[in-house]
């Protein structure tokens, strides 16, 4: 029972972050004027997959607060859920691409190290970052690209 309230409350609290950060920061007007690239997803998409993977980054979470809670990796699994939710204020909030790919930098780089430190401690849960490193370093891409465009 313990086991499956420490999953509950990994992804309750990630899903809570990640709606509050996005709701709180609605795209709006100023990103439909906006030029973007070609390669830009379909609206829509948005929140499916960063659900997705909000549920694969609290699992990926509980994993370690079970085997190391006190470990590097548990550090740089809060670093990256605390930076990951700055990049809706930065860039909607504050209508900033250049701060968002700042964020995206941190993110990127709290992902890496996460995944590095969680490795010897639970491969499984490094395996579960993948599609997130993969989705913010697409999400850096495309930010990067309104900025250069805007």
């Amino acid at each position: 029972m313990r086991t499956i309230l420490t999953y509950a409350v990994f992804i309750f609290v990630v899903v809570t972050a990640g709606l509050v950060s996005g709701l709180g920061n609605m795209p709006g007007d100023w990103y439909a004027a906006l030029q973007k690239p070609f390669f830009n997803p379909p609206a829509w998409l948005f929140g499916p997959v960063w659900t997705t993977l909000y549920v694969l980054i609290g699992i990926a979470g509980a994993r370690i607060w079970m085997r190391a809670p006190k470990s590097a990796a548990m550090q740089l699994w809060f670093a990256q859920l605390a930076v990951n939710v700055l990049w809706s204020p930065a860039f909607f909030g504050l209508q900033n691409p250049e701060l968002g790919l700042v964020v995206i930098a941190g993110m990127l780089i709290t992902i890496i190290g996460f995944m590095i430190k969680a490795r010897p401690v639970d491969r499984v849960s490094t395996l579960l970052f993948i599609p997130y490193l993969a989705w913010v370093a697409f999400a850096g891409l495309l930010n990067l690209s309104i900025a250069w465009l805007n």
